[in-house]
């Protein structure tokens, strides 16, 4: 089954100025991510009921939620253990 992480983030949080070269940086070795700008995609904010910015859901291959976590200040090799987990 493969994974997936949405990333969900605003322009105006710091937390996600630090964390999305982080996940730029994971989407270029191979990791599917979709980012989503709360102020735009509302849908999404909602229906994954996200009260935080930034938020890191993981998803199976339907798109279904797995764990989540509210992301602010990690690292690289902490994303990636949680995604692994």
């Amino acid at each position: 089954m493969e994974k997936g992480i949405l990333y969900f983030s605003a322009p105006w949080c710091e937390s996600c100025g630090v964390l999305t070269p982080v996940i730029d940086q994971m989407a270029k070795e191979g990791i599917k991510i979709k980012k989503i700008n709360i102020d735009y995609d509302a849908q999404y904010t909602e229906e994954f009921k996200v009260q935080s910015v930034p938020t890191l859901i993981s998803t199976d291959m339907n798109g279904n939620e797995i764990k989540r976590i509210a992301a602010g200040g990690m690292t690289k090799e902490q994303v990636l253990k949680w995604f692994n987990s």
